[in-house]
């Protein structure tokens, strides 16, 4: 068996994990974090402290890989040069990968090291799906669809296979929140576009925006960096409800900003699987992942109350209970819960890189 340890660093967290091939030895996450080398030196302290022995590989979850890598790669100079020009596409994560990265490096200079990419998931978009209305010249230069959270879906479809998921709409709602629409195990559209800001509203990132909104505030005094910051950290449930966490937001819900947030927050999900399923020509599976789509009773409920029409209900008791089917027997649509484990899915793509 291949040992290997699986980082997944987020632009504020690490979670780490240590397989003997898919089983999972430890698992452990970092919160808070401000600087991602050492947060990873820290992990790996902790794993030399507990006796463990060096893996055999180190997987990353990396979120860009580009328009061309579809598989995990092994990282070399000619890697990190690619990533580090994918920047502006990703620049709230993959700096704290590349981080990761060039620590795992200085600790065990000539450990083999693998990028598995989220954007890999989604190289199955079909054109119509991956291309803006823009010149040629623009999607040649990488102005494209990427999609993201790659290896969370990966991970739902390999766990619930292609044949259980039919035509399906996975849904990884979080912090950062995106969804996918699979038929037989693939990727056909999702809501995340160029950089994972587009989509759904999310916690701090505001989603989808008329462009007509960045140009007015272009013209108005904002600049290229105030509006980073405005779409990626002071938008979505943040500026409606004054808080980025829905745990927060359901219990001021009596706060009339509180209630908007979260009714946006819904309202946005709903759309979404509406349209997605057209691509897909219909809907037999729902899954909900993810922190908000795997812990939240009520948030779950709410998306399928606008959903009967396409065969959507829930079992009101399996639901409390976060049962992993949610959709009573004989339901048109089999509503799925699978908590989000990307870093299985490294664990298991690494490897074969």
């Amino acid at each position: 068996m291949t040992r290997v340890l699986a980082l997944n660093c987020g632009s504020s967290s690490l979670k780490y994990a240590l397989f003997d091939g898919e089983q999972p030895l430890l698992r452990a996450e970092v919160e808070r974090v401000t600087d991602q080398a050492a947060a990873v030196t820290t992990a790996l302290d902790a794993l030399a402290a507990q006796g463990e022995a060096v893996p055999d590989l180190v997987g990353h979850r990396v979120v860009h890989g580009g328009p061309d890598r579809d598989r995990p790669a092994r990282v070399d100079a000619a890697l990190l040069a690619e990533l580090r020009e994918r920047i502006p596409f990703a620049p709230e994560h993959l700096p704290a990968e590349l981080a990761a990265i060039a620590a795992v490096a200085a600790r065990w200079p000539m450990l083999p090291q693998v990028a598995c990419f989220d954007t890999a998931f989604h190289r199955t978009l079909p054109d119509v799906a991956q291309r803006y209305p823009l010149p040629d010249e623009l999607y040649a230069r990488g102005v494209r669809r990427y999609g993201y959270h790659g290896l969370s879906y990966d991970h739902v479809v390999h766990t619930l296979t292609a044949r259980v998921l039919g035509r399906s709409v996975i849904a990884h709602l979080g912090h950062g929140a995106s969804m996918v629409a699979i038929r037989d195990g693939r990727a056909v559209d999702t809501t995340m576009g160029l950089t994972p800001t587009g989509g759904l509203v999310m916690g701090t990132r505001t989603g989808d925006l008329d462009p007509g909104v960045p140009l007015y505030l272009l013209a108005h005094g904002h600049d290229a960096t105030s509006l980073a910051r405005l779409v990626q950290h002071d938008g979505g449930m943040q500026a409606l409800g004054g808080s980025s966490d829905m745990r927060d937001l359901l219990a001021r819900r009596a706060d009339p900003r509180a209630a908007r947030a979260v009714a946006a927050f819904v309202a946005s999900a709903q759309k979404a699987i509406g349209a997605l399923v057209t691509t897909i020509g219909g809907l037999d599976s729902l899954v909900f992942t993810g922190g908000i789509g795997a812990r939240s009773p009520v948030i779950r409920a709410e998306i399928a109350s606008a959903l009967a029409h396409l065969g959507v209900s829930l079992s009101a008791a399996a639901n409390e209970r976060n049962a992993p089917v949610l959709s009573p027997p004989g339901a048109p649509c089999t509503v799925h819960l699978l908590p989000a484990d990307e870093e299985a899915a490294i664990a298991r793509l690494a490897p074969t890189a």
